[in-house]
């Protein structure tokens, strides 16, 4: 059963050069894109800084409207049926935004519980479970403005799984995360996928992305360049002396820029 379709997604950006006479100029972020994620599947979009990864799951979660194209999460399109998708979805962003770093943990928990409106009788135990999970109970009641930069990383975790999504994104969760974090992370993404969860992620973190994902999508420059398994992919691209994952998305990418260049100067 596929919990996300995008069928030729794009997305441009308008800018302008120039202080006298401007030139407006389209910049096209996410070219055409066309996939679909399966329930209960991890699935991974890879690419370079740029080249559209971002971009793609801001027009899934429904932060951005595609210029262009289709995107349907749990059977909702995402243009004109946001409001139940995001009731029903999460997200986890790399970084501080997100959280408010002059309430408590706890309250920051409490305030996003209310937003997903669950029942006041279950909201306590819940914050409790997720600050059991990221192991930050005993710094639960802690301001986040005094947080290290990893303890925000696992805050918000715990926001993005308050309501129990069927579909989370994770836009690079690990960044900021020790290893051991980074570990606990990876054991959670496993367990939700066990539940019959979707995970949607990106990472720059090659091992990481072998390690958990069930399919890859490699983006550049707004385009799919491959879509396939981990193994699939090192099956199809690895040479006797390039066998791992980072060795074939190196190889993609810098064939793919290749002939990006050569478009550009035709």
């Amino acid at each position: 059963m596929n919990v996300v379709e995008v069928k030729n997604l794009q997305r441009k950006y308008e800018t302008k050069k120039g202080w006298v006479r401007p030139k407006k100029n389209s910049v096209n972020t996410v070219r055409g894109l066309s996939f679909c994620v399966q329930k209960g599947e991890v699935f991974g979009l890879l690419g370079q800084n740029g080249a559209g990864k971002t971009t793609t799951i801001k027009m899934m979660i429904t932060l951005l409207a595609p210029s262009a194209g289709t995107c349907k999460v749990l059977g909702l399109d995402v243009e004109k049926e946001s409001k139940k998708i995001r009731k029903k979805i999460n997200f986890i962003f790399g970084g501080e935004m997100g959280v408010y770093r002059r309430l408590s943990a706890r309250d920051n928990l409490l305030y996003f519980a209310s937003l997903y409106q669950l029942p006041s009788s279950m909201i306590d135990q819940r914050v409790q479970e997720l600050f059991e999970l990221v192991e930050l109970t005993d710094k639960a009641d802690c301001l986040v403005e005094t947080y290290s930069k990893g303890m925000i990383q696992r805050l918000q975790i715990a926001r993005g799984l308050i309501n129990d999504p069927e579909i989370i994104f994770m836009d690079e969760p690990t960044v900021g995360l020790d290893p051991i974090g980074a570990k606990m992370l990876r054991g959670i993404i496993l367990n939700m996928r066990d539940k019959g969860r979707t995970v949607i992620l990106t990472t720059h973190y090659l091992y990481e992305a072998d390690e958990l994902c069930d399919r890859i999508a490699i983006i550049n420059h707004g385009n799919m360049i491959a879509l396939d398994t981990p193994e699939n992919l090192k099956k199809k691209h690895a040479t006797k002396d390039h066998q791992t994952l980072e060795d074939v998305y190196i190889k993609l990418i810098e064939s793919s820029n290749s002939e990006f260049k050569e478009g550009e100067n035709r």
